[in-house]
This record gives structure tokens, sequence and C-alpha cells, in this order.
């Protein structure tokens, strides 16, 4: 089992600690809940340093990545960054992914020069399906061992980390990136992205950089209230808002147009992956939609829980669960036959020998106050 560089800390920290995509990872300090409000309403930090970061370079570099991924890449201008997904041959999905769209200084004529940040437990499958598919004038470079990512999320994170640099982070726009001194330390990249939904960043750094640049955080954001936070409440944190989670409710099975990614999926762009799986499933439609659903119980419905229709019929299966900290009340996600995936359907989980009333409804579940 791997560790971050700052295991050392999180275990000093009393987090509990467990095995999480080969690495050792938090996935609480105190408890779920608390970490959860506490991004919600002040700013928490995330050490997410098991991502896989890929360095795609050259002069077809956006020619592979504009093959291998499902959103259109040649919409990014330099600092843009962009979600999307790598698609597989039978219209399922390899993984999901950010693409951002770097600096060329250290380009020749006509390269360009992208980053592919990929899931934890998918590197090496990531790795290996895009070299498979490049026949295209463009260098690769898996630089996932050398660096380190911290988010920093929450209301309260502008108002922190502005303290550590010169950067305008509120004018950051949404899925946009700088890179310049923070804390001290050169080149760090800080994006305006997030898996929380409550707003904030993203640093990469180099591995060695990681512990002071975290220390310096937890410095600057004291009068914010900052605290760390696991695993745990960014799977609360992320489901609250809808988003998927590749390995549950998106998978090699699984399509972008069923689990609701339609708006990443670029079907004019041209030759890519899938696309005409996915220009049939727009024409003719899908069987089954990923949709959400609220539980009228105190349990929590939990992944591969089948899913019944008023009549007893198995209609689909649960994907993700929780109980939802900011609600109060028990939300899951799940894949339904289509004609059952209107909010307000009336749908049934069933737990053991009991059937809890669900309702599909519209994600996310919990709006965040701008």
């Amino acid at each position: 089992m791997k560790n971050t560089p700052l295991s050392e800390k999180h275990i000093a920290l009393g987090a509990r600690m467990a095995e999480f995509a080969g690495y050792n990872m938090p996935i609480s300090y105190t408890n779920i809940k608390e970490e959860h409000h506490c991004v919600r309403n002040a700013v928490g930090v995330f050490d997410v340093s098991h991502m896989g970061e890929f360095i795609i370079r050259g002069k077809q570099a956006a020619d592979l990545i504009q093959k291998v991924t499902s959103n259109n890449v040649t919409k990014l201008e330099i600092g843009d960054a962009q979600y999307s997904c790598l698609p597989n041959h039978d219209g399922g999905i390899v993984d999901d992914l950010l693409v951002y769209r770097l600096d060329e200084d250290q380009c020749s004529d006509g390269e360009q020069s992208f980053m592919l940040v990929v899931n934890a437990s998918n590197i090496e499958k990531d790795w290996n399906w895009i070299k498979q598919h490049n026949d295209f004038e463009a260098e690769m470079f898996d630089i996932s061992d050398r660096t380190g990512l911290l988010a920093i999320q929450g209301p309260k994170a502008t108002a922190a980390l502005q303290k550590l640099t010169d950067l305008d982070l509120a004018s950051m726009k949404y899925y946009t990136f700088s890179k310049g001194k923070f804390a001290g330390l050169d080149n760090v990249l800080i994006s305006a992205t997030g898996y929380t939904g409550s707003g904030g960043f993203e640093l990469y750094v180099q591995t060695d950089q990681l512990v002071p640049l975290w220390e310096a955080i937890f410095e600057a954001g004291a009068e914010f209230d900052i605290k760390p936070v696991g695993l745990g409440a960014r799977d609360t944190l992320r489901l609250e808002m809808g988003y998927c989670l590749y390995g549950n409710d998106i998978n090699d099975t699984t399509s972008p147009i069923e689990a609701g990614l339609g708006w990443i999926t670029k079907t004019k762009k041209g030759e890519f992956n899938s696309v005409e799986t996915f220009l049939k499933q727009r024409a003719e439609g899908v069987s089954k939609k990923l949709v959400g659903f609220t539980i009228a119980d105190r349990r929590v419905p939990r992944h591969g829980y089948p899913i019944e229709n008023e009549a007893g019929e198995v209609i689909g299966e649960v994907t993700s669960g929780t109980q939802s900290p900011s609600l109060d009340i028990p939300i899951g996600m799940g894949y339904v036959k289509t004609e059952f995936a209107t909010p307000g359907t009336i749908v049934k989980v069933v737990v053991g020998k009991k059937h809890l009333t669900g309702t599909v409804t519209k994600v996310p579940f919990y709006k965040v106050e701008d």
C-alpha cells in the first residue's frame, strides 16, 4: 500500500486511515458529518495526491486527446480545464477525467501541451488505453508519482488562500487555472475546480512541496476555521451534488448518455471512440438512465440494492447512497428503466425483506447558495 507525502500528517492528526485505490488514505479525522458541514459552511482541505496525472505534448497532442475523450478539446484555450470521459469501443466509460490545456513554454513551434487528471484506481488502465491509441505525433509522460494535489473547498476557500498569493483568486472563472507563486513556492498550478459543489481550488505541486504547502494553508486558514477533510465527506459532498463516482455510478458498461453526461459527449466534433454508439443512443433513446432519488425512511440505500416499481418488478439498481448531512435524509443514485426516470416517480429500494419508498428527483439534491 502506497502513502502520500502527507500520510504522517494525517496519522498525527488522528485520522482514521484505510486503503483506497492502493493508497493509505484518511477517511475521516473527527466524523464525516462534521467535516461535510465544514466544507459546506467554511473551508476544508483534502489530500487527493493519489490521483493520476499525465502530460500529453506534441504537434498532435490535441488530436490524440480528441480521439480518446468524449468532450471537444479544441475548445480549450491556454488556462482552461474541461471535464470529460474516456469512452471504450463498446459505448462504456474507461474513466472520467479532467483535461487542462497548459502553456507552451516547454513546447517547440506548433506543439501543444495538456495535463490529464485521472482517477487513482485507473492510472495504469488509463495510461495503457491512451497509449494504445497514440498513433499520433504526441509524447506521453506519467507524472503521477511526482505530483501532489490538495483540494481546498468551501465558501471561505478564496479568502483563506488569497493571503498566500498575488494571483487574483476571486476573478478566476470556474474551470480555469493559473500558474504562479503560492505560499513561497514556484510554479504552483491553481485550478478553480473541485468535487464538492461548494467552490474552491485544487493545487498541483511537486511532491516535495506538499508538506510545506499543507502547513502554509492551515496557518493562513486558521482564522476561517479551516479543517482537514477525509474521503468519507468527499463522497457525501459529491453525492449531494449528483456527481458521478467511477466504479459506482459509471463504469465500462455504462454510457455517458445513460449517465446524464451527454453534455460532455460532443458527437458533432468528429471521429472518436464509440461516437457511432452515442449517435445511435441520441437518436433512438436509451433503455436505462441514471437518476437521483430520496428515501422516505431512515435507512440508507446502498450500492447494489435492487430498485423495483410499485408493482414489485425489478427496474434497476442503486449505484450510490448516503445519509445526506445537509438535508438529513437518505439520498441515492441508480440506474432505472427509462420509463421510470421521470422526477416524481415512486420507486422501491429493496433492503432484505424491507422495501424503502423512494421518489425520483432532479439532481443536485442540495443547492449551494451563491
